[in-house]
């Protein structure tokens, strides 16, 4: 039996959306969309990706962008039981996201303390929107993930040799996936698990993913 730890998205995983593509479609200009073609498709880094869409957006609307992400930011069902679920079994809980700290920290704020929330941070004292990376690739990786889930997870290493629940959705969640022990999945990341033989399992609300988990608990693969 090995104790879990897991790592958990926020964009689409924990929100219902994404919230940079609904900032992106509220206040950039048109050419987003193809920055935003490349970084789904690929072709570009999340970590080039992104500092290009938020460099479109002006630094003094701030209070307005700010106002509309915590806003517009709607809750997967099951989160808060989720969040009270680890809790109580003494699972650690991180929060790795691509997204931002000007709207990641304000809307999980009513959900903390978390062990960890690690994302991408901003600054506005310039014209634009320019985005800093304090958590980039180790030298074990070289896809300049931006916020880095594969290097943020060998850095916590919490505990070593446990089992690593890997939860998300998208693009960002790729390379951490490749990492997990067990993905819980959805979207464009459920479709990788199935091409690349992930061990994985489909979900739609987090109440899904306190049943797999339990399961496994329940069957003495995991122990808490």
């Amino acid at each position: 039996m090995t104790k879990p730890v897991i790592y958990c998205d926020f964009d689409g995983t924990i929100t219902e959306s994404d919230n940079i593509i609904a900032i992106m479609k509220q206040f950039a200009p048109p050419e987003w969309v193809e920055i935003k073609d490349l970084i789904l498709s690929r072709q570009i880094s999340v970590n080039e990706g992104v500092g290009k869409l938020f460099s479109l957006l002006p630094s003094n609307k701030k209070k307005e962008i700010t106002e509309f992400a915590i806003e517009n930011a709607k809750i997967r069902p099951g989160f808060k039981e989720f969040v009270g679920y680890v809790r109580e079994k003494g699972i650690p809980l991180y929060i790795v996201s691509g997204g931002i700290d000007f709207f990641v920290h304000p809307i999980l704020a009513e959900y903390a303390p978390f062990d960890g929330v690690y994302c991408n941070h901003s600054d506005f004292s310039e014209e634009t929107i320019n985005i800093l990376w304090p958590h980039e690739c180790d030298s074990s990786c070289n896809n300049d993930c931006g916020c880095c889930k594969p290097s943020i997870m060998r850095k916590l290493n919490n505990p070593m040799g446990s089992f690593k629940i890997v939860i998300g959705d998208s693009v960002t969640d790729l390379e951490a996936a490749k990492h997990a022990d067990f993905v819980l999945a959805r979207d464009l990341l459920q479709e990788k698990c199935v091409e690349w033989g992930i061990n994985h399992q489909g979900f739609h609300t987090f109440f899904d993913c306190i049943e797999e988990i339990n399961k496994r608990i329940e069957v003495g693969e995991l122990t808490c």
